[in-house]
């Protein structure tokens, strides 16, 4: 088992005594082939993903180096970031005669000569000949049925051309209407999630995953009523689900492709990622978010409507989005609830601070937008 004991005789009370010592090792030991672990007084087998965090502790993927050359690189995406970084302030200048091993180099994407993992995925003309499952498919789903699948596509691609494919996906499998809603006269794109929240958790999604994982990919998921997002690679360190959602100190297993990211402009202040999207929700009137932990990874699910609101009070929800103002008599209308019911459903709203009151009496007009 790969243990060294302490072995030692004493002479007590006229008897020699054999005194066996094992102490706590920091090391993996193994019985059997089976890793066990110490939970309170308890010994427990070690789970898979535990095993291989444990055995891989202080050496990150995206730092590896492989048998890679220049010519796995695609020298357009390299030149289109250095123009992102520039313009963010976030890389200085670079020359355009610079050559791609040299701009790799500075960026720490080149290490002893080779390039790094990092530097393939994010620049690679096809970094799934080295890295199959380094990808993201999103599924659209009949209904909430996850057994009919309208259309499923694998987005493949540099992580950069990922970021742009499964965007364009997303938005192409979910709902958009149009409205002019009276606080600006140019017509308004009203998406069933806000498009910033589904940006910045396809960021994070890519940002954080754990690319050792050679076995999923990142994984969206669309139905009629919700949207889920699912990445390989449980949370950091001591970082938990309710840690994610208060001010939490920025924790990545992979530094340098949120580094390039960074300086691209695609992500901005490193731990601020789920308060962007908690306030893109909250600004857009949808439910907040779930964050999970699940299945050895983390996955973050979207729902068009609040469980506190019955059908007709979501009904009218959508419409106020699109108007941006109502009255009680429209409400009626809309829902064909009576007018002790309207009042009833728009307090409770009003008291959840889903909706916000102007004017009093019969000038009284529900918004989802607070007076200024």
């Amino acid at each position: 088992m790969g243990i060294q004991p302490k072995i030692e005789v004493e002479n007590r009370e006229g008897k020699e005594i054999l005194l066996v010592n094992v102490e706590k090792s920091n090391n993996l030991i193994a019985y059997k082939n089976i890793y066990y672990k110490r939970i309170g007084n308890t010994t427990r087998v070690m789970p898979q993903n535990e095993i291989r965090e444990r055995l891989l502790e202080g050496i990150s993927w995206e730092s590896q180096t492989g048998s890679f050359t220049t010519e796995d690189i695609d020298e357009n995406t390299v030149r289109e970031f250095v123009k992102y970084g520039i313009s963010t302030g976030r890389l200085p200048s670079i020359p355009d005669n610079e050559t791609i091993e040299s701009i790799l180099e500075k960026l720490g994407l080149i290490i002893d000569n080779k390039i790094t993992n990092a530097g393939i995925l994010l620049f690679g003309k096809n970094p799934q000949k080295y890295f199959i499952n380094a990808n993201i498919r999103v599924g659209a789903f009949k209904g909430n049925d996850a057994t009919i699948i309208i259309s499923d596509k694998l987005i493949d691609g540099n992580l950069f051309e990922q970021v742009t494919k499964a965007e364009e996906a997303i938005k192409f499998a979910i709902n958009v209407k149009y409205s002019i809603t009276g606080k600006t006269s140019e017509r308004q794109e009203i998406w069933d999630y806000p498009l910033s929240a589904i940006r910045e958790t396809l960021l994070n999604s890519i940002v954080h995953r754990d690319y050792f994982d050679k076995t999923s990919s990142i994984q969206i998921k669309i139905f009629k009523d919700w949207l889920w997002f699912y990445n390989p690679g449980e949370l950091v360190d001591d970082l938990t689900v309710e840690n994610l959602k208060t001010s939490h100190p920025s924790k990545t297993r992979n530094p340098l492709i949120a580094s390039i990211f960074y300086r691209a402009g695609f992500i901005e202040k490193f731990g601020s990622g789920i308060d962007r999207i908690m306030n893109a929700c909250r600004k857009e009137i949808i439910p907040q978010p779930e964050f999970i932990e699940e299945c050895g990874g983390f996955s973050v699910k979207f729902k068009k409507e609040f469980a506190q609101l019955n059908e007709r009070q979501n009904k009218a929800l959508s419409t106020i989005k699109e108007k941006g103002l109502i009255s009680n008599s429209e409400y009626q209308e809309i829902t064909g609830a009576t007018r002790e019911t309207s009042k009833r459903d728009l307090a409770l709203m009003l008291k959840l601070g889903i909706l916000h009151k102007t004017g009093e009496g019969k000038t009284t007009k529900y918004s989802v937008w607070e007076s200024e």
